[in-house]
């Protein structure tokens, strides 16, 4: 049974199927579309983007993990952001009941 359903955005807008309807998706899909709408709508992302001050890079990076974790979906304390290479982040957190996501952060 599925808990959400939101329609698919990419790019800021709605994605068709080839019928020229929006593509909806379900649940865990929902839980990580929302998050990073989350991320981008709060500007956690410009401060992470070339930025050479280490101390503020830590921040954001806490400062989302912490914003993640407060959303009711996810596990406390589950939200972890690796830093892939140099400016390129990768987000994963453990949802209540879909299991564990994981994306990039990209503005």
């Amino acid at each position: 049974m599925t808990m959400y359903l939101d329609l698919l955005i990419e790019d800021d807008d709605l994605v068709l199927d080839a019928g020229g309807n929006p593509v909806t998706i379900t649940d865990r899909d929902v839980i990580a579309q929302d998050l990073v709408h989350m991320i981008r709508e709060e500007g956690f992302l410009p401060p992470l983007v070339g930025n050479r001050n280490r101390g503020l890079v830590d921040r954001t990076k806490m400062m989302i993990t912490l914003a993640v974790d407060n959303d009711v979906r996810i596990v406390p304390g589950s939200a972890a952001i690796d830093e892939v290479k140099p400016g390129e982040f990768y987000l994963r957190a453990e949802t209540m009941d879909f299991g564990p996501i994981g994306f990039s952060l990209e503005v």
